[in-house]
């Protein structure tokens, strides 16, 4: 596999997976409608057209002009309250354009996939221990019921059509890259990390701990946090599995949890700054732990998370963010 499609290639993960292919010797092809996307954080070394998976005609032609090996789609919607208020949006995005870029592969023989996918599939996760890929998907809100959707319409194609897939259900991401100058930016930001590092630069007056009364070591809610470039350091680690016909779904995530107050207090000593916060009344289905098995990916693709300590992810963060 030598050309890689990446639609969402100017957002957030998008814009990480595409400087990691370029370094890894691949040719990037890049395929955004900017909407939520920035033209700025797309290496210049890719190839950039502007088109919406939401409309075939709009980028059909890539397939056209190039030969593409494998598509990595990243052009989802991914905020879970405006999901609940506009749930058509996300089925047209994050369900509907899946089945678009599919009927395009399949119309111009392209075999392999890797979705990004989130760990909100799950639901109201209650069990104890690790989340395991097994764990009863039954997705709470629309973000992560058309996330898991487009899972199904994965799996059917790969039997109906013969295409190869990697579903990679994401835990909590953050972080930034240390060598280019892209991070998480945009508005509407809800990942706690940048929430946290918000306040820490004054443009939030104090950070919203929702619930203190959780059974966990000080009483906040436990996730697991994994740096971006791990998270797509995997997709990559993907192809090769692709190109033998291997196809799987997988966890990603750290393996380790951290609570509100043990990422609060790490962002303190990263940034030197005293972090307000407030406890508020928990948040309506807000498991007290959620934290991911990726096992199966370091036994079948050979990934590792190198990110370990999230001291070392939030300070990648903030020393981006210090720069914007």
């Amino acid at each position: 596999m030598k050309n890689i499609l990446v639609t969402g290639g100017a957002g957030y993960i998008g814009s990480h997976a595409v400087v990691e292919l370029l370094d890894s010797g691949y040719n990037v092809i890049v395929l955004d409608n900017l909407e939520n996307g920035f033209l700025d954080l797309v290496d210049k070394r890719a190839k950039f057209y502007r088109g919406d998976i939401r409309d075939i005609s709009s980028f059909e032609n890539i397939f056209k002009e190039n030969k593409i090996d494998a598509v990595m789609n990243f052009a989802g919607y991914i905020k879970v309250g405006e999901s609940v208020l506009e749930p058509n949006k996300y089925y047209l995005n994050n369900t509907y354009g899946v089945m678009n870029v599919i009927e395009v592969m399949k119309k111009y023989n392209v075999k392999n996939i890797i979705f990004s996918s989130t760990a909100a599939v799950y639901g109201e996760v209650q069990c104890e221990g690790l989340v395991y890929e097994d764990y009863p998907t039954n997705p709470i809100n629309p973000y992560g019921a058309s996330k898991l959707m487009a899972e199904r319409v994965i799996l059917d194609a790969a039997k109906a059509y013969g295409i190869n897939y990697s579903i990679f259900r994401y835990f909590n991401v953050g972080g930034a890259h240390e060598k280019y100058q892209i991070g998480q930016k945009g508005d509407g930001v809800t990942a706690l990390i940048p929430i946290i590092l918000q306040t820490a630069k004054g443009e939030r007056e104090e950070l919203s701990v929702y619930g203190n009364d959780y059974p966990t070591k000080d009483g906040t809610g436990i996730r697991d946090y994994i740096h971006v470039v791990d998270l797509v350091r995997a997709h990559i680690s993907a192809l090769p599995s692709l190109e033998k016909n291997i196809s799987g779904i997988y966890n990603l995530g750290n393996g380790n949890g951290f609570s509100v107050l043990e990422m609060l207090n790490s962002a303190r000593e990263v940034t030197g700054k005293d972090i307000k916060f407030k406890f508020v009344d928990r948040r309506p289905g807000d498991p007290a732990s959620v934290v991911a098995s990726s096992q199966k990916a370091r036994e079948i693709l050979g990934w590792k998370a190198e990110y370990t300590d999230v001291s070392r992810i939030i300070a990648s963060a903030w020393n981006w963010y210090k720069k914007l």
